[in-house]
């Protein structure tokens, strides 16, 4: 089978998803990890960011300051655009690549794409399931606040810069609720590893 792709809001849990996955038996493609890769001090991605923003985003090893970038984008639309224009088609080349490899290995394995911007970025279109880690919006909120310390204005500001969580729920193909215990997600995450996987048999 193609790739899955699996995606969620902040602080709704797609990263512990995501473990539980590697624990089932899935190979994850992480674009968190991709994007890391592509900003490193080596690549042609850096350069042009540093031309874009300006060696203060840079840490004195020069790499890329993430919290300090993070800042700067999220006060600032237009350079977040930039930002993505830059990072994007190099992160999806660097998880194709990754991809390929998995797949001539472990041909009837499978594939989770961990994308926070699945649905944004248009990746989604290209797959035919995606899953969707979802929690309420009011559970995100705390959540969000306790993990980061953020003020209820601090986090709504958060949530409200991302698509919303209800809208990803909608378009998900498969949703994960996050809502209740570990235990309770690890299971969750299991019975949906266990059909995707009976549907890859099924199709061989």
């Amino acid at each position: 089978m193609g790739a899955v792709g699996l995606t969620g809001g902040i602080a709704t849990g797609k990263s512990t998803v995501s473990g539980f996955f590697r624990e089932a038996g899935a190979a994850v493609i992480d674009a968190d990890l991709a994007a890391r890769a592509v900003v490193a001090p080596n690549h042609l991605a850096h350069a042009e960011i540093v031309e874009g923003f300006g060696e203060t985003i840079l840490l004195p090893n020069r790499e890329i300051d993430r919290a300090k970038l993070g800042r700067v984008i999220f006060n600032e639309p237009a350079k977040k655009a930039l930002l993505e224009r830059i990072i994007h088609p190099r992160v999806f080349a660097e998880m194709n690549r990754h991809q390929a490899e998995i797949e001539k290995e472990r041909p009837h394995g499978l594939i989770i794409l961990d994308v926070p911007l699945l649905f944004e970025s248009g990746m989604a279109r290209e797959l035919t399931d995606v899953i969707v880690v979802y929690v309420p919006e009011s559970v995100q909120l705390a959540r969000l606040m306790k993990r980061d310390g953020y003020s209820e204005e601090e986090a709504l500001a958060r949530i409200d810069a991302q698509m919303p969580i209800s809208e990803k729920r909608r378009r998900a193909t498969i949703v994960i609720d996050n809502s209740e215990d570990l235990a309770e997600t690890r299971k969750r995450t299991f019975a949906v590893y266990g059909k995707l996987m009976a549907e890859t048999e099924a199709g061989t």
